[in-house]
């Protein structure tokens, strides 16, 4: 009991830690007060792994919206007809196996007011904790040169898997929202 209680504890903590990791790049000789207009870049989104269970047309739709809706606060609008897109823009989703080491120590002593030793022996033992972390990556490439100028990801740890149609359209709308959090870069 008391072994499941420390490793519910621990997959809380590091659920509420995890989610912060973010990350961002970008070229910084470039003016990204010039981008005004965004298309996909094909393949839209990859997957890695490339597995069924996670690669889905529903999956690839919410990230798609979550992107077009953060590019759409900064001011990027959709290229209209068949013009020229200012920035390119593709996705990922990379889903990891994670493993961390816990270690409990039980039982030990302690030193009585008149000296002396009581208590029984001290046991520690050491569990492996599994657990899956999805990051989603979005680069934004010049529509000119191809070349990247801006990349930005974040990590979330995956609470409970799978995750149902709600928590998966919430924990990517999050997600989605830290990793463009920091664009235009200042």
């Amino acid at each position: 009991m008391l072994r499941r209680l420390v490793v519910l504890s621990f997959v809380l903590l590091v659920a509420a830690c995890a989610s912060n990791n973010v990350t961002q790049d970008f070229d910084a000789s470039r003016d990204f007060a010039a981008y005004r207009s965004w298309a996909w870049q094909e393949p839209a989104l990859q997957y890695r792994p490339d597995d069924p269970r996670i690669k889905s047309d529903l999956t690839e739709q919410r990230i798609r919206q979550a992107v077009a809706d953060q590019l759409d606060q900064r001011g990027l609008r959709p290229v209209q007809g068949n013009a020229r897109a200012d920035v390119k823009v593709r996705a990922y989703l990379i889903v990891e196996d994670r493993q961390q080491q816990v270690t409990t120590n039980y039982g030990g002593g302690w030193g009585g007011y008149w000296g002396g030793y009581w208590g029984g022996p001290m046991y520690n033992e050491t569990r492996s904790v599994d657990y899956k972390v999805a990051t989603i990556q979005v680069d934004l490439l010049d529509g000119r040169d191809g070349k990247l100028v801006w990349r930005g990801s974040a990590e979330q740890v995956m609470n409970s898997y799978p995750p149902s149609p709600q928590e998966r359209n919430a924990a990517i709308q999050k997600t989605v929202a830290q990793v463009m959090g920091n664009y235009p870069p200042r």
